[in-house]
């Protein structure tokens, strides 16, 4: 419906304004991702019969293989949203790990904890000397740390623990943080679990991981979650923080202390990766420290984070994946893994017909292509073969980063090298 306005000529015709645009809220998005998730595996696990799919055990693995990569997918978060590229995640999580151990062997748990967050905020701090105070690239400094982290743990540990456990490569055994279940609601959700109706047994399978023994720093990891989101989008702290990211110039000439923000958030992104670091060594069923444990978890959690689009809710759905795929071939194996590419091939049918249904051709033929290769995996397989089911997480990670690539957008100023003064 047009109408008529007097512009001065008769009969001229305008269109209305058009309507804004609805957004769909970011919160409302990630629990759609999570519904169809969900309804994948529980489809999948009815189909093959596989339970392990979604079994309590594997939700309960999933969740604590997952901290590491959401610790250290919140440290990239608050160093790249300041502007700075940090590859050095893995090394302040090695870092992480020896002060974990140490801290725990000589003041218990909570003492570990902190430890390893102040050596993981050490690598912060190198870190931002290097690349802030003399402008050095973050690439190179990221590998440096990782190296120097590698180096410095070895070290240590030589100094410190062969004396004690006589393996300079592993601490004496150290304490665990004890773990909490919700007793009425795990024990309600097991009975659901082992009553096998489909769809609400495999949600309640997932949920009963979810609630036993679950420890501290599992709660305290997933409350920075929404902590990260308030301090960075909704304080005026936050709002300098990711101006330092998108155009430190402009920021600086508003008055923002830009060096100081960027320290700030390498600090802050040091203590997280040192937290993911005393993950592995602190939480009940993992191993004491060990050389170079962390075994690439830095990089994956830098792939969750982009993956998240640099969002906290994101990085937590990324995590989340790559947890559970590591925690899978704990818990199924082989063929749980493969029981999980059929169920890949479910889902890129279903985006196949919806990129037919929007006449995207050539993304619906790649859609279809890789479900027909997975199809074909699963087909002509029993189980996937053991040398390759240890690296299934960083499958993944290929994987999903290819598929997410065409939509991620970073901090604008992202690696950009920035001196003080260039805002007068």
């Amino acid at each position: 419906m047009s109408t008529t306005v007097d512009t001065g000529a008769p009969g001229a015709v305008t269109e209305p304004p058009s309507r804004p645009k609805r957004t769909v809220p970011g919160w409302a998005r990630g629990a759609l991702w999570g519904v169809v998730a969900v309804a994948m595996l529980a489809t999948t696990s009815y189909l093959t019969g596989i339970d392990a799919l979604t079994s309590g055990n594997t939700a309960q693995n999933a969740l604590r293989l997952a901290l590491p990569i959401l610790c250290a997918a919140l440290g990239g978060l608050w160093a790249e949203r300041s502007g700075i590229i940090n590859i050095g995640l893995e090394g302040m999580m090695i870092l992480g790990t020896w002060g974990a151990a140490w801290g725990a062997y000589y003041g218990g748990v909570w003492a570990g904890l902190l430890a390893a967050m102040v050596f993981g905020a050490l690598g912060g701090l190198l870190h931002a000397v290097a690349t802030v105070t003399f402008g050095v690239n973050h690439i190179v400094s990221g590998v440096a740390i990782n190296l120097l982290g590698l180096g410095v743990a070895k070290y240590l540990a030589n100094l410190v623990f062969e004396p004690l456990s006589g393996n300079p490569r592993q601490s004496p055994p150290v304490p665990k943080f004890d773990t909490y279940s919700a007793t009425w609601l795990a024990d309600w959700l097991g009975e659901l679990e082992a009553a096998r109706r489909v769809g609400i047994s495999d949600v309640a399978g997932l949920l009963r991981g979810l609630v036993t023994q679950v420890s501290p720093l599992a709660m305290l990891a997933l409350l920075l979650v929404p902590v990260s989101y308030l301090v960075l989008w909704r304080t005026r702290f936050g709002l300098r923080l990711r101006s330092c990211g998108e155009n430190p110039v402009a920021a600086e000439s508003l008055g923002v202390n830009v060096y100081l923000h960027k320290y700030v958030a390498l600090l802050i992104s040091g203590a997280f990766a040192g937290m993911g670091g005393a993950s592995l060594v602190l939480l009940p069923g993992g191993a004491d420290y060990l050389e170079n444990q962390t075994n690439g978890r830095g990089y994956i959690g830098l792939a969750a984070m982009i993956f998240g689009n640099w969002r906290p809710g994101g990085l937590l759905g990324g995590a989340a994946l790559f947890g559970y795929s590591d925690g899978l071939q704990l818990s199924g194996g082989g063929e749980a893994v493969l029981a999980l590419c059929y169920g890949v091939v479910l889902l890129l049918v279903v985006l196949a017909g919806w990129q037919l249904y929007r006449r995207r051709w050539v993304a619906a033929g790649l859609a279809a292509a890789g479900a027909v290769a997975l199809y074909l995996l699963y087909w002509t397989n029993d189980e996937l073969p053991r040398e390759l089911i240890p690296y299934t997480p960083h499958f993944v990670t290929i994987i999903v980063l290819a598929v997410a690539a065409q939509r991620l957008r970073g901090p604008r100023a992202l690696a950009m090298r920035y001196r003080r003064g260039e805002g007068d």
